[in-house]
């Protein structure tokens, strides 16, 4: 099924966007084939202000986010996730700010383990487990832990005067791209059922973690979803022409020759999640990295 990406984004890097009641953007200058045009940092509210995502260790992003608030207090720091392009920038607003930061945990992976992609100096002041709910001035939001982009990824349900359609959704759902699932922190099984979680929400806007706003996500978000199913299925008959196969070996029969050469790798981690996916549920069997249909 064709996704219907959004890949028109007029967002300046460091300059503050209005993208909705409330809600202000600040994109992010590190560009990058899987980040697209750079991350989105949010600032939710007005005069005490919560800041989701600072991003990467940069300092112009750090910079443009205190000027965008300036004659206003940040008091709290979320993070949707500890991938190295949303979190490490934590420290710096903090030292500037003094503000307590929020989030599910720490990274759950170890480097040695298969969590080299993640950010293993963040500890949030305070945990926030599914349900959750922080409040401001003039905004609440609800956490709803969506794992299998990351295993301690959140999103955020906004509510403020202006009702409650908004979800941050980080990385979860992203406007302009698939979201890569990279085993051992990315899971797909736990990705689908955070899918179909969203798809049971009713929300007229999602606020990406890359890419511009989304809005009427549910189209979006069936497309995703069939999409995923579409992709096991071309995996699965893969494995079956091959016997047994890697991930990697895989790839150009699932992906076809069109796959930019720079996304074989991610290619190959989503590929071993469904791979993964399939074992678990009979339809194939794992030696190693070497996977045989069933």
């Amino acid at each position: 099924m064709s996704i219907p990406f959004l890949r028109d984004d007029s967002a300046a890097i460091g300059v503050v966007q209005q993208v909705a009641p409330g809600v202000r953007r600040i994109l992010c200058g590190n560009p990058g084939p899987f980040t697209w045009r750079g991350t989105n940092t949010y600032l939710i509210g007005q005069g005490r202000v919560a800041v989701l995502d600072p991003g990467p260790a940069d300092d112009a992003q750090c910079e443009a986010i205190l000027r965008a608030t300036a004659g206003e207090a940040i008091t709290h720091i979320l993070v949707s996730h500890t991938h190295r392009d949303h979190s490490p920038g934590v420290a710096a607003l903090v030292a500037a700010t003094g503000a307590a930061t929020f989030g599910f945990g720490p990274h759950i992976t170890p480097p040695e383990q298969g969590g080299e992609g993640g950010d293993h100096d963040f500890r949030p002041d305070a945990i926030l487990p599914d349900g959750a709910v922080l409040e401001g001035d003039d905004w609440r939001v609800t956490a709803l832990h969506t794992p299998g982009h990351c295993a301690n990824h959140l999103c955020f349900a906004l509510e403020n005067e202006a009702g409650s359609g908004t979800l941050f959704s980080a990385d979860h759902v992203m406007s302009w791209s698939t979201t890569v699932v990279s085993p051992p922190d990315g899971d797909m099984a736990a990705y689908m059922a955070s899918l179909a979680r969203l798809a049971e929400r009713d929300h007229d806007l999602y606020l990406p973690g890359h890419g511009p706003p989304l809005p009427d996500p549910a189209p979006f978000v069936a497309a995703l979803a069939a999409h995923r199913l579409e992709r096991e299925a071309k995996v699965l008959d893969a494995l079956r022409a091959a016997r047994r196969a890697t991930a990697l070996e895989l790839v150009p029969a699932a992906y076809g020759p069109t796959l930019d050469m720079r996304l074989v790798p991610a290619a190959a981690r989503s590929l071993l999640a469904h791979l993964i996916k399939l074992a678990a549920e009979g339809a194939a069997a794992r030696d190693g990295e070497v996977f045989e249909a069933r």
